[in-house]
């Protein structure tokens, strides 16, 4: 059975981004996704259509087929009175690298990582984390089926992240058309 719209699709992925493994698939966890449902990267799922398992694919997406350019309209400086909690400075998730979830005025969610806390305000970037990168990836094809009905219960792509407890997308996202914020 081949990869394509409306099937179960399970692969073992690598990605390398800047010479380093940026993420990957545990052996024994394959990532699964149905095909064709905008689960994951439009050129990720290009890339791997009509592969059977057992079939391997490297592949690179430059920023414009991945997660975009770094936007810098979405890199602010924020009053630090905004990561009060009960009155207090939430000084424990002010450094850099610290990803903080936050909503925005129309309450959407969306999470920010610190890049600078100075002494009045926090530099915070709301770009997806692999914005401006070139994603190499290396892909397997473990197995494809057809689809089941259980295999459609909790899927807008996720469930929060749509890995469960199993997650292994370390905050990056393969879910971003549902606004879940998973891997690819």
């Amino acid at each position: 059975m081949k990869a394509e719209n409306n099937k179960m699709v399970a692969v073992n992925y690598k990605l390398t981004v800047d010479g380093k493994i940026a993420d990957q698939s545990h052996p024994d966890k394959p990532l699964e996704f149905i095909f064709g449902t905008g689960m994951l990267l439009p050129k990720f799922e290009e890339a791997i259509a009509g592969k059977e398992p057992g079939e391997k694919v490297a592949f690179t997406l430059s920023p414009a087929n991945g997660y975009g350019e770094v936007v810098e309209d979405l890199i602010i400086d924020l009053p630090k009175t905004t990561f009060m909690i009960d009155g207090k400075l939430a000084e424990e998730y002010l450094f850099v690298g610290s990803q903080i979830p936050m909503s925005n005025a129309q309450g959407q969610h969306m999470v920010g990582v610190v890049k600078e806390v100075g002494d009045q305000t926090v530099k915070m970037d709301f770009n997806h984390p692999m914005a401006g990168k070139t994603l190499n990836f290396e892909v397997e094809v473990v197995s494809v089926r057809d689809v089941t009905p259980e295999d459609l219960a909790g899927h807008c792509g996720c469930g929060d992240c749509g890995c469960g407890d199993d997650c292994h997308c370390e905050g990056e996202s393969h879910h971003d058309e549902c606004g879940c914020h998973g891997c690819h």
